[in-house]
């Protein structure tokens, strides 16, 4: 069992290598030695832009690109595109301020460029609020509509605007008016619908026909964003960045950049139910239709450097004279997950668990309620690793008790390797007559530690994407639980509880394994640095407990005085 045990941690310490190793060549500016790149590398020349047949999805090709002229990029990670939409003259930005949002409207097609989130602090400058939607030299993530079909009114067509520009105290929503003149025989009304405390609006848009023939446009829906990743975040570890489709049929589907960029994305092209959406790490942004309206989602390459992903629903015929009205929602704001869930069915997925979601769901929750007694989200987490602790103790208690074990019959194992070192097979005979003789089991050690494993990698999820830990203080000079410890604290307190339990853990009879065994501790300390203190935090409280059991069993079972042995 301690060879089998050793070999996992081989494999596992080199694959931290190759990781470590490939994350710091990204960080450097260069390109990963080992692993490929997620993030499509934007290029020196800007590339015409993309045809219309480049959208996925049959009628999504008709949806006019979101860029007047051609933008441009330079080479290198961190490029980012410049050159986009050059609003006419004429065209005015709007600003509208509701309690939790700070919205910037374009009257050049009523469209959505900035969103400021008044109770989410910047990352690095504190005293101003987060933005998301941006369209600035430094990013471009918008939100548009418009009409296909025909010479209708797009994104790109001018509006006029009318209604308030602020929440006034004591009213509950904020109605804001664009609309269009009259093209290709219709007028286009849109009707973005504010809610006080919501990071979700309604958007009507009122399809007039002031024409002499009956016109059946298509309504498109769209977020377009370059495919940079959001400023600031780790290279230690990595969270999705892109667009993400949601329907009944497959559920929650992330799409890669890399993937549209190759034409490679696999997803659900047709529906009558779901969202579209773009997500990053801690903020999402996703466009709604009710159940039951029929839709085409596509996912495309506008242009260099630049994705849209959207639905496209059909208005149906609208007589001359007549008008029709399509509804939609917009939502754009954190991920928490209380707000998403009350939005619309599925769209907390955006909260992005992995594979183990239905592990952290429960996860967050008890966090949540532990959150709720303690009025803080460090000793929360503190609290939930405790209650995980006492609930797998026994498990524990059998792995920890078959490593005691092991430690009192390790001086036996090592004199008997070193006797029997040139007769292998004899000397394996010898370990388990020993095994046997001691009424050990090689495999108790590892089988209640591993059946762990995934609730603790859930909780690391849990722990890396909720946003509400995002400036969350814990204690003095702990200001951030998402961001790390500015005085490398908490990282030194984890490698010391990491040692400390190799320490306690049996010796490996093999000298170079034995010298990895006190290795592996300090280089994932290296990761630990850059980690966010609530993840550290987590581990810290993980290996006091841990360390706090293993010595009580240790001493009961009179082992402590040949430790190190």
């Amino acid at each position: 069992m301690n060879d089998i045990r050793r070999t996992i941690l081989w494999v596992i310490f080199g694959f931290s290598l190759v990781l470590l190793w490939d994350q710091w060549q990204v960080f450097n500016g260069r390109n990963p030695t080992f692993l490929p790149s997620t993030k499509p590398p934007a290029t020196a020349t800007a590339p015409v832009a993309a045809p219309a047949g480049a959208a996925s999805g049959a009628a999504s090709s008709a949806v006019p690109q979101a860029t007047s002229t051609t933008p441009s990029s330079t080479s290198g990670a961190g490029a980012v595109p410049d050159g986009k939409t050059a609003a006419p003259a004429a065209s005015e930005k709007v600003v509208v301020t509701t309690d939790v949002l700070k919205l910037t409207f374009d009257t050049e097609g009523g469209s959505l460029v900035q969103s400021e989130f008044i109770q989410h602090d910047d990352l690095t400058e504190k005293d101003k609020p987060f933005v998301l939607l941006d369209q600035s030299a430094n990013r471009y993530y918008v939100a548009q509509t418009g009409l296909i079909g025909g010479t209708f009114p797009t994104h790109k067509t001018p509006m006029t605007f009318t209604g308030e520009r602020t929440l006034k105290e004591g009213a509950n929503d904020l109605a804001l008016r664009f609309e269009s003149a009259d093209l290709g025989g219709v007028r286009l009304v849109k009707i973005w619908t504010l809610k006080r405390g919501s990071y979700d609006m309604q958007v009507r848009h009122e399809i007039v026909n002031t024409g002499t023939a009956a016109v059946s446009p298509q309504l498109y829906l769209q977020i377009v964003r370059d495919g940079n990743k959001p400023p600031g975040e780790s290279s230690f570890y990595s969270t999705f960045t892109g667009p993400a489709v949601y329907t009944d049929a497959k559920k929650y589907q992330k799409i890669e950049f890399k993937d549209i960029e190759s034409n490679k994305a696999d997803f659900v092209k047709e529906a009558t139910n779901g969202y579209v959406a773009m997500v990053q790490h801690y903020f999402a942004s996703a466009w709604l239709l009710k159940d039951g309206v029929p839709r085409d989602l596509f996912a495309r390459k506008v242009d260099n450097n630049l994705y849209a992903v959207g639905m496209i629903t059909p208005a149906g015929a609208v007589e001359p004279g007549a008008s029709k009205a399509i509804d939609a929602e917009f939502f754009v704001g954190p991920q928490a997950e209380k707000t998403l869930e009350a939005v619309a069915p599925g769209l907390e997925l955006v909260k992005d668990y992995g594979i183990f979601t239905i592990i952290s769901k429960p996860l967050y929750w008890l966090l949540d309620k532990l959150h709720t007694m303690l009025g803080n989200w460090g000793w929360a987490i503190v609290a939930l690793v405790v209650l995980l602790k006492a609930a797998f103790y026994w498990l524990n208690a059998k792995a920890y008790a078959s490593m005691a074990k092991m430690k009192a019959i390790n001086p036996k194992v090592m004199e008997m390797r070193e006797r029997l070192k040139e007769k292998p097979q004899e000397m394996q005979q010898e370990m388990m007559r020993i095994y046997r003789e001691e009424k050990v089991n090689p495999m108790g050690g590892c089988f209640p530690i591993v059946i762990q494993i995934p609730v603790f990698i859930a909780l690391y999820w849990v722990l890396l994407s909720s946003v509400e830990m995002r400036h969350a203080p814990w204690i003095g000079w702990i200001k951030d639980l998402s961001a790390p410890d500015p005085w490398f604290i908490l990282p030194i307190v984890m490698t010391a509880t990491s040692l400390f339990q190799t320490w306690l853990n049996p010796t490996p009879p093999d000298p170079m394994q034995a010298k990895l065994m006190w290795i592996m501790p300090l280089a994932f300390s290296v990761m630990f640095i850059f980690f966010p203190a609530g993840l550290v935090l987590y581990w810290i409280t993980n290996n006091v407990l841990s360390i706090a059991q293993q010595w009580f069993i240790n001493k009961r079972l009179g082992v402590l005085g040949k430790i190190g042995k």
